[in-house]
Parts: C-alpha cells; sequence; structure tokens
C-alpha cells in the first residue's frame, strides 16, 4: 500500500490529488477564458462607433474570480465520493453563483449604458439623464431581487408565499402611490417617447412657453410673462400639446381688401403684387398662392398664403412686416386704396321719385 492509497474522509489522497488539480485547471481555465474574450471584445469596440459592444465588455468584465472559484470546486469535486448532501450543495452553490455572477453581469452593463447615456445627453437634457438613472436605478433592484429568488428556490425555500406576499405588498403600495408613480412612468414615457425636450415652446389649454425643466413627477414652463407653469407629468401627456418646438417652417395666411371703386385691371394686377412682395423675401420664404378671394362686405377680399422656412416667431413677425410694406409702397404706385369698413346711405328728396342724393360716412 502506497502512501497515496491513504484513505483521508473516504478518499484516497490521489484521488484529492485528481481534485485539486482538476479545480485548478478549471479555474485557470475559466479565468483565461474570461480575459480572452473579454479582451478581444474590448478591442472589437475600440474600432467601432456602436456603443452596445462597450456595453456588453463593462457586462463581461464584471466577471468575479470568487465565482469562477466556486465553479471550478464543483468541477473539481467530480472525482471524489463526497456525501449526496454535501454533493447537492455544492451543485446549488454553483447554481446561485451562476445567478450571482448573471446580476453582476446585467448591473455593470447597465451602468456602463448609463455613463455613455450621461455623456451624451447630459449637458443638453439633464432630465433625460436623470429619469434614465430613475429607470436603471428600478432595473438593478428588479434584476438582484429576481436573484435572490431564484437562489432562495434553488436552497429548497418555497418562494411561492414570499412572491405573493411581495405581490399584494406592491398593489398595496401601488394604490397609495398611485399618483406619484404615474408621474413617474409618465416622466420614462416624457424621456423615451420624446413628444417634447427642454426649450421646446408649448401651448397646453390656455397656458404656453417653453419647457425648463423634465422631472420625475412635474414638468416646468416658463411662460411669456415670466411666471413658471408647473404641471404634473401625468396631467400634461393626458392634455393636447402643441408643440412650436417641433415646427419646421410656419404656414401664414393673411388677408387684406381694396374698395370696390378699384378698377377691374388693377384689381387683376393685384395677385401679382402679393406674389411680388413675398417672393421680395428670397430663401427666407416660399410662396404658395394668392387670389381674389371674395366679395366683402364692405370690401374685395384678397388671400395670400406663404411659408416662413423657419421655426423663429420673429423671422415670422419680420417677413410680414416687410411684405406689409412691400405691398404698402406697390398700391401707393399704382393709386389701389386700401378699403375700411364704411356704410353708403341713399337719402331720396321730397321733390320727385327716383331723385336720390349719396352720402358716404365714415367707419360703421
Amino acid at each position: 500500500m502506497t502512501y497515496l492509497d491513504t484513505t483521508f474522509f473516504g478518499n484516497t489522497l490521489q484521488t484529492w490529488a485528481i481534485a485539486l488539480a482538476v479545480t485548478t485547471l478549471a479555474f485557470l481555465a475559466l479565468r483565461l477564458t474570461a480575459f480572452v474574450v473579454v479582451g478581444r471584445i474590448a478591442r472589437l469596440a475600440r474600432k467601432t462607433k456602436n456603443e452596445w459592444d462597450d456595453v456588453i465588455t463593462s457586462g463581461l468584465q464584471r466577471t468575479k474570480g470568487v465565482i469562477l472559484l466556486i465553479f471550478a470546486l464543483f468541477l473539481g469535486s467530480a472525482p471524489l465520493d463526497l456525501p449526496s448532501g454535501f454533493k447537492s450543495a455544492l451543485a446549488s452553490a454553483a447554481t446561485i453563483a451562476l445567478f450571482v455572477q448573471g446580476g453582476f453581469w446585467l448591473a455593470g452593463a447597465i451602468t456602463r449604458w448609463m455613463e455613455l447615456y450621461r455623456d451624451r445627453r447630459g449637458a443638453n437634457d439633464t432630465a433625460a439623464v436623470t429619469s434614465m438613472s430613475a429607470l436603471s436605478f428600478l432595473v438593478r433592484i428588479a434584476a438582484w431581487s429576481l436573484v435572490v429568488l431564484l437562489s432562495l428556490d434553488n436552497i429548497g425555500i418555497d418562494v411561492t408565499a414570499l412572491v405573493a406576499g411581495l405581490g399584494i405588498g406592491g398593489v398595496a403600495v401601488a394604490l397609495a402611490a398611485q399618483s406619484i408613480l404615474g408621474d413617474l412612468f409618465a416622466s420614462l414615457s416624457i424621456v423615451l417617447d420624446k413628444p417634447f425636450v427642454l426649450g421646446d415652446f408649448l401651448i397646453v389649454g390656455e397656458h404656453l412657453g417653453a419647457v425648463e425643466n423634465i422631472g420625475l413627477k412635474t414638468t416646468r414652463v416658463r411662460s411669456l410673462s415670466g411666471e413658471q407653469l408647473v404641471f404634473s407629468n401625468a396631467d400634461l401627456l393626458n392634455s393636447r400639446i402643441r408643440n412650436f418646438g417641433r415646427m419646421f417652417e410656419r404656414r401664414v395666411v393673411f388677408k387684406l381688401g381694396v374698395t370696390y371703386q378699384t378698377p377691374r385691371d388693377k384689381i387683376e394686377m393685384i395677385p401679382g403684387i402679393l406674389r411680388e412682395a413675398v417672393e421680395s423675401l428670397g430663401d427666407k420664404v416660399r410662396f404658395d398662392r394668392a387670389h381674389f378671394q371674395a366679395y366683402g362686405d364692405f370690401a374685395l377680399t384678397f388671400e395670400t398664403v406663404y411659408f416662413v422656412l423657419g421655426p423663429d416667431f420673429n423671422l415670422y413677425m419680420d417677413c410680414q412686416q416687410a411684405i406689409n410694406l412691400h405691398i404698402h409702397e406697390r398700391f401707393e404706385e399704382e393709386g389701389i386704396e386700401f378699403a375700411y369698413p364704411t356704410q353708403t346711405l341713399f337719402l331720396v328728396k321730397g321733390g320727385g321719385p327716383g331723385v336720390a342724393e349719396e352720402l358716404v360716412t365714415g367707419e360703421a
């Protein structure tokens, strides 16, 4: 009988040596595999502009040596003759280690994604960063809660009652805080769907102003008169929002009237004058149409439609002012009179029928 045949805890020293060698080789192989895989993905990530490979690399870099050692011990225990309870404990430990490692991978990936998102959006959209940070925090909590539940279930604890209790507790909390949760999810909806962003000019019902801050519960708008308007996120999303920040060009319709005494040849000239006034602004506007629209109560009405090629309100007012001045100058040159509300009375003299005198008053 050799020294290696000596029995120790039910296994010979030779078997223990084999188990130790398997454990060591398995640990080194796992460490080497993790190092090679993460290194290759990291090199690939540096060569691409895609952010997802950076996220995956950061997650895989959270691989824990202790967890690899647990796997190596489980693999090394295969040659040993161990009690069934001890082997089951090792198998459970390896399974739990897998769940925990998955949690570390997911947490690392989420953290890196948030860093990239913050670098990309932080300077221009702090509200989106705040909301996405809250969302990533909730995702991490959910992930680790799942890891804990799976681990408890793996070691034989019945988690059905625990899950049911958490579900009932969650419903109670949700009912108690439904307003806050509604605003929170509305904030996430604003961040993800982007119906508006910071700086957009909104009209909500009778209120209007520029978006100043998007928080987890409220959105704050600075009105034109200077005060701050505070809307809950849920109420804001349930409203009809007119977002002028998404306006790429502005359609303008304006009308003017000339007197009924205007000669027909002058009337025929007016649409051309209106077009000339709009097109004189060059590439700031795009002319659509100009027409003699209707016979009004006291004027011949002309309608003009054009587009201002930009959303700025001051640009629109500058263009309209220039158009009005151009029309006024051309009407003066052509002797065309603008109409204003008047009323004409016909008075019949007592001297005889059919003899009338026309009296023109000023504004009606």
